[in-house]
C-alpha cells in the first residue's frame, strides 16, 4: 500500500484532498503543520503547501531533497511565475496554483504514482555488488556472501530504496513481520553491524542519527 502524506494546515482541503483520492491501495498521513511529519517516515508522495503556520514549504524541500527523492507536489495561492520555478528548482515534481480542482489533482497525482512506480525487482547491481534475492546469491566486490533471512530482508529493504532514509520502526516492521513487537530493541542495529560486515558496506549503509538508515550507492 502506498501512502501519501498531505501536509496542507486548511483543514477542509486537507480532508477534501484525501477523500478525492482515497482508494483501496493508497493510505494517508495527514499534517496541519510541518511539525506533524516526521522526517524518515515512509511516503511515496508528498503534498505540500508552501505557507504553513510553523514554516515555509519551500524550506521543507530543500531540507528533503538533500536526504529523499519522494516525489512532491506543491500547492500554493501565490500564482507568481518566480515562485513555480523556485519550488520546481528545489525539487518539486509538479506545482498546482489555488484554487485547483480536486479532479485535476487526483490526475496529476496518479500520473506521479505510475511514473514513479517501479516493478519489483529481484536483483541488485553496481560496480562494488550483486545480489539476487530470488536465487538468494549475494556478491561483493566478486565473493560471494552468505546472509541470513533476516539480512537479506533488511539488504533488500535498503538497495530497494537507494538515497532514502528509512526510519528505524518501519525497518523492524518489514523485517520482522512475523512478530515486531517481541524484537530486542537493539536487533536491527547488530543486523546492521552484521550486514555492514559482511558486505564491507560501511559506505553504503549509512546511519542517520535519530532516524533510520539509507543506502548510498558509490557514485
Amino acid at each position: 500500500m502506498k501512502q501519501i502524506v498531505i501536509i496542507e494546515d486548511d483543514e477542509a482541503l486537507n480532508h477534501g484532498i484525501a477523500m478525492a483520492l482515497k482508494r483501496d491501495d493508497l493510505s494517508f498521513h495527514q499534517c496541519f503543520r510541518l511539525g506533524d511529519y516526521k522526517e524518515g517516515e515512509k511516503a511515496d508522495l508528498i503534498i505540500l503547501d508552501v505557507n504553513l503556520p510553523d514554516g515555509n514549504g519551500f524550506d521543507f524541500l530543500k531540507r528533503l531533497r538533500q536526504k529523499s527523492t519522494v516525489p512532491v507536489i506543491v500547492l500554493t495561492a501565490n500564482d507568481l511565475e518566480t515562485d513555480e520555478v523556485r519550488g520546481l528548482e528545489l525539487g518539486a515534481d509538479d506545482y498546482v496554483t489555488k484554487p485547483f480542482s480536486l479532479m485535476v489533482l487526483r490526475a496529476r497525482i496518479e500520473k506521479l504514482l505510475r511514473r514513479t512506480e517501479a516493478p519489483r525487482k529481484d536483483t541488485y547491481v553496481d560496480e562494488n555488488y550483486s545480489f539476487d534475492f530470488e536465487r538468494m546469491v549475494f556478491l561483493a566486490e566478486g565473493c560471494a556472501v552468505e546472509l541470513s533471512k533476516t539480512e537479506q530482508r533488511l539488504l533488500r529493504l535498503l538497495v530497494g530504496n537507494p538515497g532514502q532514509t528509512l526510519a528505524r520502526d518501519f525497518l523492524v516492521d518489514r523485517v520482522w513481520t512475523d512478530g515486531a513487537e517481541y524484537v530486542e530493541e537493539n536487533a536491527l542495529s547488530v543486523t546492521v553491524a552484521r550486514l555492514r560486515k559482511k558486505l564491507n558496506a560501511n559506505d553504503q549503509i549509512q546511519t542517520v542519527y535519530g532516524i533510520g538508515y539509507v543506502w548510498r550507492a558509490k557514485e
